[in-house]
């Protein structure tokens, strides 16, 4: 974390650090993705266990995470799968659900990625994991370590579902729970992100977010609380502008 922090404030995004080699940045990348990325693993092992639980093909697990790449949906869609749930369905909950994306770009480090495919890859590999991680480190992030940090926290997935789809058959009976297990990560992932001070009225405004839309829509309590919160922040914005 502290690598990014110490980097030239006049290197552009996308450049190596003076010293630096590509080799390095996409060890740093990998290293970058261990805190967070290892905790992947046990959901991907929980992914693939429920792929196999609900009756879908063992292919389910592995074809998701490199179709979608989306932990949440994922999980969301074997439940709808399973169900047989109308495609129009599937797609609106998809976006609900995924929309919070479009917030990410903003001020995820894309620029730093110039070649169209790798770009193309970075914006298909944008989950929460890479948004925290960038987040948390702000400051000038080469191609090499971007891609290398979305790449590795993609193979954790991957590598996960494939063992619990390996584990689940081999389990004598049915595991109870696993749907809570990526509600776990977004928790300890947002807990990591506010352990500074300043942080702490972005978590209040968020949790004052979903307050009042569990109370007015409680039927699309989640989109509503994402734009309300979006909503706050620029608020919050724009007041810090105007006090400086």
């Amino acid at each position: 974390m502290t690598e990014l922090r110490d980097r030239p404030q006049h290197m552009a995004d996308g450049d190596l650090p003076p010293g630096a080699t590509p080799r390095s940045e996409i060890g740093a990348g990998i290293r970058a993705s261990f805190a967070a990325g290892l905790g992947m693993v046990p959901i991907g092992i929980a992914f693939g266990v429920l792929v196999m639980q609900t009756g879908l093909p063992w292919w389910t697990a592995p074809g998701l995470s490199i179709a979608v790449f989306a932990g949440s949906v994922e999980l969301l869609l074997v439940g709808l799968m399973a169900a047989a749930t109308p495609l129009a369905t599937i797609a609106l909950t998809i976006l609900l659900v995924n929309f919070r994306h479009v917030f990410y770009a903003f001020s995820f480090p894309l620029r730093a990625v110039r070649h169209p495919l790798a770009r193309f890859y970075s914006v298909y590999a944008l989950i929460d994991e890479a948004y925290a991680v960038t987040a948390a480190s702000p400051g000038a992030w080469s191609r090499w370590r971007l891609i290398a940090l979305q790449a590795s926290f993609q193979s954790y997935w991957v590598g996960g579902g494939l063992v619990g789809v390996a584990l689940a058959s081999v389990l004598p009976g049915t595991i109870e729970g696993l749907e809570f297990a990526l509600c776990a990560l977004f928790i300890t992932l947002t807990l990591d992100a506010c352990r500074s001070r300043k942080q702490v009225p972005s978590l209040v405004l968020a949790g004052l977010s979903l307050g009042l839309s569990l109370v007015l829509v409680p039927d699309d309590a989640l989109f509503a609380a994402m734009l309300g919160f979006v909503g706050l922040l620029i608020g919050r914005h724009l007041l810090a502008r105007r006090s400086r």
